[in-house]
């Protein structure tokens, strides 16, 4: 995939990109600024350093869930596997 250029704003902010695909990255940067924004609203004091560094270990911590949930979602649908397997095996046997 060709990388496009493109600039993004995040917390009042413009950074220039390159990027694969454009419309996850948008996403992702209003997403981050959001997220930014809502903790300055919470931390006015803070300085936007500090916010982006929350913001990141928010987004990390989500993909660890995530990553969690899938992993534990594997499993069981392999258990159901292993088990329908087994059961299909009796059957057939029978």
């Amino acid at each position: 995939m060709e990388q496009k250029s493109i600039r993004v704003q995040i917390f009042g902010k413009e950074y220039p990109l390159r990027v694969d695909d454009e419309q996850i990255t948008l996403q992702a940067a209003q997403r981050v600024s959001k997220m930014m924004e809502e903790l300055h609203g919470q931390l006015p004091d803070q300085p936007p350093v500090t916010l982006a560094v929350l913001s990141a270990l928010n987004v990390s911590e989500a993909l660890f869930h995530e990553q969690r949930f899938t992993m534990q979602t594997l499993k069981q649908v392999e258990q159901d596997v292993s088990a329908l397997s087994r059961m299909l095996d009796e059957a057939l046997e029978s």
